[in-house]
C-alpha cells in the first residue's frame, strides 16, 4: 500500500501535480489536516483489502502550525500501518513566487496586513520544514512552466512503479541559474565548448556534428568517465538508504551543446544497464 504527499510552496504548482495524479488514477485529497492522516491511514487498508487503490494528498501551510510541526508522528501511525508514504516537495525562487502571485492576483494563505508578501513566504518555507527535509523528492519550478511540470510528475510517478532507483540525468545552463533540486550537479565548463564553431553554433547537443566535435578531444572523454563512474559508485548508497529518486545535473555555459551531450551520453550507457531512467534538458524545453 502506498501513499504519495504533495507538498510544497504555496505558487509552486502543487494543484497542478495533484490534477495529474488524478488524471493517473489516483484518488487525490488536497488540503489534508495531518491529525487525520491516521484515519486516512484506515481507509487506505480498507480500500486496498479489495482491490489496488492509490491515494494522494495534498499539505501545505494552511494546516495549522502545530499540525505541521506533528508530522513526523503522523508518518510514524502510516508507517504501523504498512503504508509507504512518499513525499513530493514543490518550491520556486522569491521572485517567482512574487510574480505569480502579482500574476494572478492570488492571496498567500500567511499573508495579511502585517505580513507582506515576501515574509510570508519565508514563514511558509520555515513552517514546511518538517515536509520538506522528509521529502524523498523535490522539484523546482522557477523555470518549469505548467505543461513542463505535468509531464515532470508524470515521468516520476510512472518510474516509482520500478522497484529500481529513479535516475533522472538534467542539462542546465549556469547562466540561467543552478538546479536546486539535484542530488549532484557537474560543472563540465572547461571542456571545448562547440558554441565557438560557427557552424555548430546554432545545433544542440543531440545533434551528430556536436558530438563528432565533442568526441575529438580527450578532456571529453575524461569528464564523461569520470561522471559516470562517480554515478555508478554511489547509486548502490541511494538504494541501501532507501532512497527512491537520484536527480543528476550537468551544467556548461547556456545548456546547449556541452550539458546536453554528456547527459545524452550517461542516459545512453545507463539506460542499457537498469531501468527507471529519465532525461530531462531544461534550456531546451
Amino acid at each position: 500500500m502506498k501513499l504519495l504527499i504533495i507538498s510544497g510552496l504555496s505558487g509552486s504548482g502543487k494543484s497542478v501535480a495533484l490534477h495529474v495524479l488524478e488524471d493517473l488514477n489516483y484518488y487525490c485529497i488536497d488540503n489534508l489536516p495531518i491529525g487525520m492522516l491516521p484515519s486516512l491511514a484506515d481507509e487506505i487498508v480498507q480500500a486496498n483489502q479489495h482491490h489496488e487503490q492509490w491515494f494522494a494528498v495534498g499539505i501545505d501551510a494552511r494546516n495549522l502550525p502545530g499540525e505541521l510541526v506533528s508530522f513526523p508522528r503522523a508518518l510514524q501511525v502510516l508507517d504501523d500501518a504498512g503504508i509507504q508514504c512518499e513525499i513530493f516537495f514543490l518550491e520556486a525562487d522569491e521572485v517567482t513566487l512574487l510574480k505569480r502571485f502579482s500574476e494572478t492576483r492570488r492571496k498567500h494563505p500567511l499573508s495579511n496586513d502585517e505580513v507582506p508578501l515576501n515574509e510570508a513566504i519565508l514563514q511558509e518555507h520555515q513552517l514546511l520544514e518538517p515536509i520538506f527535509s522528509r521529502a524523498g523528492l523535490r522539484i523546482d519550478t522557477s523555470m518549469t512552466n505548467i505543461h513542463q511540470l505535468r509531464d515532470i510528475i508524470r515521468n516520476r510517478v510512472d518510474n516509482a512503479a520500478s522497484p529500481q532507483l529513479s535516475i533522472q540525468f538534467q542539462s542546465f545552463g549556469f547562466k540561467h541559474g543552478v538546479p536546486v533540486d539535484a542530488d549532484f550537479v557537474f560543472d563540465i565548463r572547461c571542456i571545448p565548448n562547440p558554441h565557438w564553431v560557427t557552424e555548430l553554433r546554432h545545433l544542440t547537443g543531440q545533434d551528430q556534428a556536436v558530438a563528432d566535435y565533442l568526441e575529438q578531444h580527450d578532456l571529453v572523454h575524461d569528464m564523461y568517465n569520470d561522471i559516470r563512474q562517480f554515478v555508478e559508485k554511489w547509486i548502490g548508497c541511494f538504494e541501501s538508504d532507501n532512497r527512491n529518486y537520484m536527480t543528476v545535473a550537468i551544467g556548461c555555459t547556456g545548456g546547449y551543446h556541452r550539458s546536453v551531450y554528456i547527459v545524452e551520453k550517461l542516459a545512453n550507457y545507463f539506460h542499457s544497464q537498469r531501468d527507471g531512467i529519465l532525461v530531462r534538458h531544461r534550456e531546451l524545453t
